[in-house]
């Protein structure tokens, strides 16, 4: 008798393929389906010949040729077409069959797939999956969350092909119920968004405050790689300032500057919001993205808007240059510390709001490998929520907290003389921001809180009076004494 496949994946893009063979590779037999039918046949006689790949022409097919419980990874784009998926999927399974969505699905269309598939018994699973088509062949982050009775069919084959940290632990653990899983990694692109924004502020620091050349800043990169800083995105950052083009010139700077996406920052940025929560560099990194699309506004306004001129004081820096590439090291390890305290407080948030069990050293050490946020620095995430799973803040961890202190100096700085020479940096400037108002026992929230109930009788706490007692006060002689409780403005 044929031997069944162990699991199958629908979806034979560049990710789908990679997927297949991570999992091929490791032992497993899998089915694999695609809408297009061509792509079955040309991926079974390319890169999966002579591989334990079983190709499906039919959706029937391609079930039928699966072990009970039956797991099917949906690879496809987010979007309606998983549900389409789902519905053509689901006359041809059977109750404990499993489904994963390995897409970038919208957490909240993973809290309704998971609840609708729980009532005909099937269990779902929404999985982040992070590292793009290298991770996805050679080991991914993977974070999976969802119907919990599905974890023990899926454990095995899904920590298998993920990545490995340095001491071989698997970047792949489970976050929890509903839409964790894709909420996790949702907040992961947020947080990828400010990296990439805040490495593209130094190099504006570098290239126009200080005239540095790019094999200059290939070096000071290549040096931050040896640092705290080390990652990923400073790898390659590295390596994208060598890069020549055709004429032997740098690649970087004919690349035109306006940015694109794909909208995860986006609604990490809108999570915030709806829970109240200051992401406040995850959005100014999403607005710079916005901003830079703007290019022929910018251009025009380029002749038209003025900016500092050049003179002892403004618009040129007059410091050390060698100290000054330093300051900018530091304020970009300050800043990426609040990045991700604000994207580990949204995920807290979130758990709390939809009561998901999320273990953060655990999410930390998931992002270690594989991952495009990969760097030394979770593992400093994963070591402080270990000793401490209820942390209020990952400021107050004892190693951020002296960090962001001896960063300090640097960061205002850094900041100052960017506002000086007239370059943006505004990932950097929020996220001391940010600092300074944490850090602030008082903020000017009371002259607001007199100016809603001035306009609009919204009532005031008094630091005179316990918590949760609210006034109002005529403050004309002309309006009334009733308050407002359901309005705001």
């Amino acid at each position: 008798m044929e031997k069944k496949a162990d699991i199958g994946l629908i979806g034979l893009a560049v990710m789908g393929q990679n997927l297949v063979l991570n999992i091929a590779d490791h032992g497993y037999t899998v089915a694999v389906y695609n809408r297009t039918i061509e792509k079955v046949d040309t991926f079974i006689k390319g890169p999966a010949a002579g591989k334990a790949i079983i190709g499906a022409h039919t959706i029937e097919e391609f079930v039928s040729s699966l072990e009970r419980p039956r797991r099917v990874i949906l690879l496809v784009k987010a979007g309606p077409v998983v549900d389409t998926f789902i519905e053509q999927l689901l006359p041809h399974l059977e109750a404990g069959d499993i489904v994963i969505d390995g897409g970038n699905s919208h957490f909240p269309d993973t809290i309704r797939r998971d609840a609708a598939l729980a009532e005909k018994g099937i269990l779902f699973i929404g999985t982040g999956v992070s590292g793009g088509e290298e991770g996805a062949r050679l080991g991914p982050a993977i974070m999976p969350g969802g119907n919990s009775a599905a974890w023990p069919h899926v454990k095995e084959i899904l920590q298998s092909i993920s990545a490995k940290t340095p001491d071989g632990t698997p970047c792949c653990d489970w976050v929890g119920d509903g839409g964790s899983g894709h909420y996790v990694k949702m907040v992961h692109n947020g947080i990828e968004y400010g990296d990439m924004q805040m490495i593209s502020e130094a190099y504006q620091l570098m290239k126009d405050g200080l005239g540095m050349s790019n094999a200059e800043m290939h070096e000071v990169f290549a040096q931050w790689d040896t640092t705290e800083l080390d990652s990923f995105l400073i790898e390659i950052t590295t390596n994208i300032m060598k890069f020549a083009d055709d004429d032997g010139e740098p690649l970087v700077e004919k690349i035109l500057d306006a940015a694109g996406q794909k909208g995860t920052g986006k609604w990490t940025a809108i999570s915030a919001l709806d829970l109240g929560m200051p992401v406040t560099l995850i959005g100014e990194a999403v607005f710079a993205r916005a901003l830079s699309a703007l290019k022929n506004e910018r251009e025009t306004a380029s002749g038209q808007l003025q900016g500092p001129e050049p003179d002892a004081v403004y618009g040129a820096f007059n410091g050390d240059r060698k100290e000054f590439v330093e300051d900018i090291r530091r304020a970009l390890l300050a800043s990426k510390i609040i990045s991700y305290a604000q994207g580990f407080m949204l995920m807290k948030a979130a758990a709390a709001e939809h009561g998901w069990g999320i273990d953060y050293g655990a999410v930390a050490n998931m992002w270690r490998g594989g991952c495009i946020i990969r760097s030394v620095f979770l593992g400093d995430i994963k070591n402080a929520y270990d000793a401490n799973p209820d942390l209020d803040n990952l400021v107050l961890a004892d190693y951020f907290k002296s960090t962001l202190h001896a960063c300090q100096r640097s960061w205002r700085t850094v900041v100052a003389n960017a506002a000086l020479m007239g370059i943006p940096v505004p990932a950097l400037s929020t996220a001391l921001s940010f600092y300074d108002g944490y850090r602030s026992a008082r903020l000017p929230a009371n002259l607001l809180q007199a100016q809603r109930d001035y306009f609009g009788a919204h009532t005031y706490e008094r630091t005179d009076r316990p918590r949760g007692e609210y006034f109002h006060t005529n403050w004309t002689g002309t309006g009334g004494d009733v308050s407002s409780s359901t309005y705001n403005a």
